[in-house]
C-alpha cells in the first residue's frame, strides 16, 4: 500500500464514523423506548418486512457490542431484529465465538427456532460479521437451517478461512501451536484456511438451494486474508467488495461491522432486493 493511502485511511474512516453518528439511526428512539429496541420478543413482523433478522456476531465479540450500530439501523427502518451470544467458553467471560463452529451452529438452530416461534414468521434473514457470517453456513448446510432461513448476508465472512496475512502458514515451524490452539480456542482453529472444519464446510458446494447468500467484502481486511476468500460460488450468490461501492471507503474488518453505513445499506438491499436502492458514498447519510 502506498504511503499516503496509510496516512489518509484514517482520516477516512474518521469522517465515515463520524457521518455515521450524526446521521438518524434510531438509536436515541431504543435508548427512550426500549421496546422498540432490538431482541424484543413481542415484536412482530410488518407486511413490508414479513421475516425477522438474526444478527450473528464475530469471533471475540457478543450480542451486544458487536451490533450498537446495526441493530438500531434495521429497527429504526422497521424490522424485529434479534442477536444472539455463541461460542462461550467456561471461564471466558464477554468474548465468545470461541468454541467450536459446529457446536455453535446449534446455538445458533435453537436461537433461530425461538425467534420463528415468538415472531409467527416462517423463514428468518441471517446478518453476520466474520465468523458470523460464515458459521451460518453451517447450520444452514447440516443442521436443516435452509429451510428456515431465506438470506444470509455476510460482512467480511471467513467463508474459505484465513492465512491472517500469511501467519497461518507459520504455524507448523512451531511445534505444539497448532495443538495448543485448537485446545484452548478451538473456534479460532477451525477458522484456519484449510482445517478439517473448512474442508467439511466446503465440501461438496459453498451453497445449498433455497437460500440467497450476499457477502459484502473490504479490500483493506487485515483479518480475513485474502480477502477475497471471503467470496462464494453458486446460484443466489451475490459477491460485493465495498470499494466498490463507495471508493472513498476504507472500512477495515472490524469497522465494515460495527460502523460502516455502506455496508449496512448494501446488507438492506439483500434483505429487500424488490426495493433495494443503489449503495454509494452518499448511503452513509440514509
Amino acid at each position: 500500500m502506498l504511503p499516503w493511502r496509510r496516512l489518509l485511511r484514517p482520516l477516512a474512516v474518521l469522517t465515515l464514523t463520524a457521518a455515521a453518528l450524526v446521521a438518524p439511526t434510531g438509536a436515541a428512539q431504543a435508548a427512550s423506548a426500549p421496546s422498540s429496541g432490538w431482541n424484543n420478543w413481542s415484536c412482530k413482523p410488518s407486511a413490508a418486512h414479513p421475516r425477522p433478522v438474526v444478527l450473528v456476531h464475530g469471533t471475540f465479540g457478543n450480542s451486544v457490542d458487536n451490533w450498537l450500530g446495526l441493530a438500531p439501523y434495521l429497527v429504526h427502518r422497521g424490522y424485529c431484529v434479534y442477536s444472539l451470544d455463541y461460542g462461550q467458553l467456561p471461564g471466558v467471560p464477554f468474548f465468545n465465538g470461541l468454541g467450536p463452529i459446529d457446536k455453535s451452529a446449534g446455538q445458533l438452530d435453537v436461537f433461530v427456532n425461538r425467534v420463528l416461534a415468538a415472531t409467527g414468521s416462517a423463514k428468518t434473514d441471517i446478518i453476520g460479521h466474520s465468523q458470523g457470517g460464515m458459521m451460518p453456513r453451517y447450520y444452514l448446510k447440516f443442521l436443516g437451517g435452509a429451510s428456515k432461513v431465506n438470506a444470509l448476508v455476510g460482512l467480511a465472512p471467513d467463508n474459505h478461512g484465513t492465512t491472517l496475512l500469511g501467519f497461518t502458514k507459520l504455524l507448523p515451524y512451531f511445534p505444539g501451536a497448532e495443538d495448543l490452539i485448537s485446545t484452548a480456542t478451538p473456534g479460532l482453529a477451525d477458522q484456519i484456511a484449510g482445517s478439517p472444519f473448512q474442508q467439511k464446510l466446503n465440501e461438496g458446494g459453498d451453497t445449498v438451494p433455497g437460500v440467497k447468500y450476499t457477502v459484502i467484502a473490504t479490500k483493506y481486511d487485515e483479518v480475513v486474508t485474502p480477502y477475497r476468500s471471503a467470496f462464494l460460488e453458486g446460484p443466489n450468490v451475490r459477491n460485493v467488495v465495498l470499494q466498490d461501492l463507495c471508493v472513498l471507503d476504507l472500512s477495515e474488518h472490524v469497522t465494515i461491522g460495527l460502523t460502516d453505513r455502506i455496508a449496512w445499506h448494501e446488507a438492506v438491499n439483500a434483505l429487500d432486493p424488490s426495493h433495494a436502492e443503489r449503495t454509494t458514498c452518499a448511503s452513509v447519510f440514509n
